[in-house]
């Protein structure tokens, strides 16, 4: 499979993690959406590698970290003087060890415990370095021969990391902005308003996540009187050229969601795999059944924010700009609010009559029966905000699922998903089936 694109969601039970990753590493390429609502191609190789390093050898996974809120040794830990010995030719050399210490670590569900510096260590080492430097122990023996060459490794990536972000300045050789004043810079160069007109559509769509609260400043609402329990959460413009064969510039309201903690409640959100696609387009034209796609308009936006949020409204808020608004919506680049629709998604679908399916939880199966009698199985394959409907009369269903969200305008017959063509073909044995294609990429 050299060279080519795969898209899989993984879903794989910690004890096994180690050993399965070593059947799966490939040179496939996964696209992989970060925090901060930008998306990268990584290789599957060092997505395994990322996540084999959250377990040892024998498969056990670390809790999440919060913090490290202390630090201790015993009488067991080297001291200054005993930490370091001479090699033959005489110079000084740090001995390894981590020896004697502990650290009281506080998980994301709470709980709190001394953990042993070595076990500690590998599974987060730049936190434990950046607390190490932070707390002046940076010289102690169990930390000297190791924190700097960490916090050294750290800047490199995050210098490589930035410079591969902004190098990535055009998209199908149209420039992308990297903020909204050079968005209207590129409209004015260019004679054009599609940048404009990008924003002006967010804004209008994600106006609805805000409630402004009258009366209430920057600073009080830093004290932590006005909404105990509230946490800042600033929010910036991010750019893309839609992939849809017409260019379409897109704009997206994105929270900082990587500065905030993670909340208690489920953060995972799956979505359906090609294969199941496959499977379904191929039981489709089995069965003689029609197929329709919808995208659901601004998603994210339909579930309530999970977390305690508020932010101060910029220049893209027109006259509430310096106002204090709350989150109220599950905002995009928010840790938990790709859970936060897809549970509002299932209630929905269960609304609706439909379940998912054990193999595949993001495609929904509802028995019915087609004119003539015949029992079969309606269908509703869910990639985030992408649907895939299977059925006799496919519009009677999708109509159902406007009434409950706003549907974009390309509702109707299939001849796009995921962004790949796709069509209804006759086979040389006269048999119609469905052909997924790049003509477009």
């Amino acid at each position: 499979m050299q060279g080519s694109r795969q898209t899989h969601t993984i879903n794989l039970s910690a004890p096994k993690l180690y050993y399965l990753i070593e059947e799966i590493k490939c040179s496939w390429l996964y696209e992989v959406q970060f925090l901060d609502g930008t998306t990268d191609e990584v290789e599957a190789n060092l997505i395994a590698e990322c996540m084999v390093s959250e377990c040892d050898p024998e498969g056990r996974q670390y809790r999440m970290l919060r913090e490290i809120s202390d630090h201790r040794k015993d009488n067991t830990a080297l001291n200054v003087a005993g930490g370091s010995y001479r090699t033959r030719v005489g110079n000084p050399m740090p001995k390894r060890t981590t020896e004697g210490w502990k650290l009281l670590i506080e998980s994301v569900d709470g709980s709190m415990d001394w953990i042993r510096l070595a076990e500690i260590k590998d599974a987060y080492p730049v936190q434990v370095a950046e607390y190490v430097l932070a707390n002046g122990i940076a010289h102690e023996p169990a930390f000297n021969w190791w924190v700097h060459k960490v916090m050294k490794r750290k800047e490199r990536l995050v210098k490589r990391i930035k410079s591969k972000y902004w190098r990535t300045t055009h998209k199908f050789g149209i420039e992308i902005p990297k903020s909204v004043e050079e968005a209207y810079e590129i409209d004015r160069v260019t004679g054009t308003s599609h940048w404009a007109r990008a924003i002006e559509k967010e804004m209008r769509n994600v106006r609805i996540a805000f409630e402004k609260l009258d009366g209430i400043t920057e600073d009080k609402m830093r004290t932590g009187k006005v909404k105990p329990g509230f946490t800042y959460c600033s929010t910036h413009m991010i750019f893309d050229i839609k992939m849809d064969g017409k260019f379409t510039r897109k704009a997206r309201l994105v929270a900082v969601g990587h500065k905030t903690r993670p909340p208690s409640s489920i953060t995972y959100s799956s979505v359906v795999s090609r294969d199941s696609v496959r499977i379904a387009l191929t039981l489709a034209s089995l069965n003689s059944l029609g197929v329709s796609a919808c995208d659901i308009g601004n998603a994210y936006l339909n579930a309530a924010c999970r977390e305690k949020l508020w932010t101060v409204a910029g220049p893209k808020f027109g006259s509430d700009k310096g106002s204090v608004i709350i989150i109220a919506r599950a905002l995009y680049g928010l840790k938990s609010s790709g859970a936060a629709w897809r549970s509002t998604l299932s209630e929905t679908m269960g609304v609706l009559g439909y379940r998912p399916t054990q193999a595949d939880p993001d495609v929904w199966i509802k028995r019915a029966s087609k004119q003539d009698g015949e029992p079969y199985y309606k269908y509703m394959l869910i990639y985030v905000d992408d649907v895939l409907y299977i059925a006799e009369n496919p519009e009677e269903d999708m109509a159902k699922l406007g009434q409950a969200y706003r549907l974009k305008d390309s509702v109707g017959p299939l001849d796009r998903y995921l962004g790949g063509n796709i069509e209804k073909v006759q086979t040389d044995l006269g048999s119609v089936a469905w052909s997924l294609s790049c003509y477009d990429y």
